[in-house]
């Protein structure tokens, strides 16, 4: 099993990494480094998460080597003496035994773990720091060549890598100038690594302090249906106005790119920019501007006023922000609505009496055998309307207890006489046994915990329109390298937080131990001790304000005082947007209502003269077959006689009654017929007609119709 369980992990990391960017990013339409730097940074950082248990296991089976070899040590030496005193005494001197060390399922050998953490580290300082933010602006950039990007991404970020060249160059010139101080590359290496930390720790508390409090309270409160729901009404109206404030964005880009259209021809240079703008426009707008374009016209004849390569950068950037927001706004309604419409049947079939779930609309998409044999509407009305309510419940309970052994650890964990932070008491009893598996299980759950409080933040917030994270594939490239960014800055100071909470870093903890190989890694911080000593200690004490500030929702009324609508219960704009949104998902519930009335009416008739129009087909086509052939023969034979009459071919064969009814049957509509809905049928796609308007009926009755049949 030695290096087994790495190799695994490694492998089901990466899974998981490719998973979340499947639903964050669209690996159809977004550009193959994008997805690949992103991919890497968050596979990196999931995989230090992961791993690192496997490095607490590994050290604590090496120091108890070391115990051992020390105890062995010190035997030697103390027989040694007592020889030399009891060399006439016959009394035996008693020799403690050494303590058995049972080598851990996952031991990974020794030389691997500094050589993977080394590799991991690094690449993920360097993308985060020099390749992401490159990238950032490269995947913005609206230039219309891989050159014309480059050049873009280098001249935002000159001032970016600049202000770093500027420090590192300041700190650089202060060390030469004190003859003091002799620092060598190790300990400038460590310095690069703590200033790195240091940043991150900063920003890692505001998140946790959120993520604590945060992530408890909302699985309470989905388990209140009521608070569930009207949440849904409030989020439904601010999406519905993003929602057509992104329309409107579009409709003017999209206006200025028809006058650009218009006013640069095919044989212009700059036309071949202006084709690969079209070609990231919404398809229905392409139609449009394509028809406008017959005309082949001489750009030099006509003293023009064009716009420069600049401008139209400028509009390709716009084009392609404008156009991602809306599809993005237009999925997430869709969403929406469909949560706010499972809630309402979901307080509508509280009260059944058959305790069967009840929708009120159908599927749209075809139920697999999950929902046919082991997701019964039984059952679905078992988890929705009973059960579903206290596991959240229970969750909660159990998330907040985690919450606050978080809390007392962070505020505890530099004592080490007495161990006052749980998480090094749990650690340490599990020690004592070499219960490596425990061990193992303790460190994952916690460190995951942590994680899941920081990673979830960072999946929540939103800053305007320029960051903000997606699900179904509506996420820009921009923002999925900006969380890369945030998740490789992160996690090395998230990690070493850990280690000092369970008392692995030496640093912190002040105990000659031995150390991980990812603390060997970081590099000593009594380089700076006023970090070591002072910030890393004190700073994450804040966190009990910020969990206190997070659970009044201070930020949040904050917000709602400044203008920024947020969901606060006694508020009237909260009140309003609540009602406003009743009133769109009840709009929506009848326009959808609507539509499935008139699929099954149009099912109804299909069903009931579908196979009369289908028999009355065959027969037009058999009798239309019969009648060439009729008149071909009569011409057949006109023409063999050498002169009779010549007007055989154009005579009509009789049976038009018949054909009449034929006719009247393929045109009858049912009474709801939309001719926008028309290519929807296969009957009609079948008969090849197509129909601008909408068929009103002639009659009172349908069956009518069919009276002389």
């Amino acid at each position: 099993m030695s290096g087994a369980a790495l190799a695994i992990e490694i492998v089901v990391v990466f899974f998981l990494a490719l998973f979340l960017l499947h639903r964050y990013g669209d690996f159809r339409k977004q550009q193959r480094m994008v997805l690949f730097c992103t991919l890497l940074a968050w596979y990196l950082c999931f995989l230090i998460v992961f791993i690192l248990p496997l490095d607490v296991s590994t050290t604590i089976y090496n120091q108890c080597q070391k115990d051992n070899n020390e105890h062995a040590a010190m035997v030697t030496v103390t027989v040694a003496l007592s020889n030399q005193t009891t060399a006439n005494s016959s009394v035996t001197p008693t020799r403690s035994l050494p303590k058995m060390c049972y080598k851990p399922w996952s031991y990974i050998p020794t030389g691997i773990m500094p050589v993977f953490w080394r590799v991991v580290y690094w690449t993920s300082q360097c993308l985060t720091w020099l390749l992401l933010p490159f990238m950032q602006s490269y995947a913005r950039s609206g230039g219309f060549s891989i050159t014309g990007k480059i050049k873009t991404a280098l001249i935002e970020n000159a001032i970016y890598y600049g202000t770093y060249l500027l420090i590192f160059g300041s700190l650089l010139i202060y060390v030469a100038i004190h003859p003091q101080w002799r620092l060598s590359w190790y300990e400038l290496q460590t310095i690069g690594i703590t200033a790195a930390n240091t940043w991150g720790l900063f920003l890692l508390v505001l998140l946790l302090g959120y993520g604590l409090v945060e992530i408890p309270r909302s699985y309470w409160n989905a388990s209140r249906r009521g608070h569930l729901l009207l949440k849904t009404y409030f989020k439904a109206a601010k999406l519905m106005s993003e929602k057509a404030d992104a329309e409107e964005s579009l409709e003017d880009i999209m206006e200025e790119v028809r006058k650009v259209s218009e006013s640069i021809k095919y044989n212009h240079p700059l036309r071949k920019y202006i084709d690969t703008i079209l070609r990231k426009c919404p398809v229905e707008y392409q139609e449009k501007m394509g028809r406008n374009m017959d005309d082949y016209e001489d750009f030099d004849d006509k003293q023009n006023t064009y716009p420069s390569e600049k401008v139209l950068v400028k509009l390709h950037k716009q084009v392609i922000y404008a156009v991602q927001r809306h599809n993005r706004t237009r999925v997430q309604w869709q969403i929406l609505l469909e949560q706010a419409l499972h809630l309402e049947d979901v307080a509508k079939n509280e009260t059944s009496s058959t305790r069967q779930f009840v929708h009120s609309f159908a599927p749209t998409e075809p139920t697999g055998w999950v929902s046919r044999y082991l997701y019964t509407p039984t059952v679905e009305w078992y988890w929705e309307c009973l059960l579903k309510h206290w596991f959240y419940r229970l969750l909660a309970v159990v998330l907040s207890l985690f919450s606050v052994a978080v809390v007392w650890s962070e505020c505890t964990f530099f004592s080490t006489q007495p161990v006052l932070s749980l998480f090094a008491v749990f650690i340490q009893l599990a020690e004592r046994d070499y219960n490596y598996l425990y061990i193992e299980m303790a460190c994952f759950i916690t460190i995951f915990f942590l994680c899941t409080c920081v990673y979830s933040t960072v999946f929540r917030i939103r800053v305007f329109n320029y960051y903000y994270l997606a699900s179904h594939h509506q996420t820009d490239a921009y923002s999925l390298q900006f969380s890369g960014m945030l998740f490789c800055r992160l996690t090395p100071p998230l990690c070493l937080n850990f280690l000092g909470l369970i008392h692995m870093d030496s640093a912190i903890s002040h105990q000659q131990k031995e150390q991980t190989a990812y603390t060997s890694i970081m590099g000593s911080m009594r380089v700076l001790s006023f970090i070591a000593n002072g910030f890393y200690i004190y700073y994450p004490m804040l966190i009990v304000i910020l969990c206190i500030a997070t659970y009044f929702s201070l930020g949040t009324r904050c917000l709602n005082l400044l203008g920024f609508q947020q969901f606060v219960g006694e508020s009237d704009m909260t009140s309003d947007l609540i009602d406003e949104g009743k009133e769109l998902i009840r709009r929506e519930k009848r326009k959808r209502q609507r539509v499935e009335d008139g699929e099954n009416r149009r099912r109804e008739w299909k069903e009931r003269y579908g196979g009369q129009r289908d028999d009355y087909t065959a027969r037009n086509r058999s009798s239309h077959a019969e009648l060439k052939e009729t008149g071909y023969s009569d011409v057949s034979n006109a023409a063999g006689s050498g002169g009779g009459s010549r007007q055989a071919k154009y005579t009509r064969p009789s049976g038009r009654p018949e054909r009449d009814r034929i006719e009247l049957l393929q045109d009858a509509e049912p009474l709801d017929f939309n001719a926008d809905m028309l290519s929807d049928d296969p009957l009609e796609s079948e008969s090849g007609r197509h129909s601008g308007g909408r068929y009103l009926s002639m009659s009172s009755s349908r069956s009518r119709i069919f009276d002389d049949v």
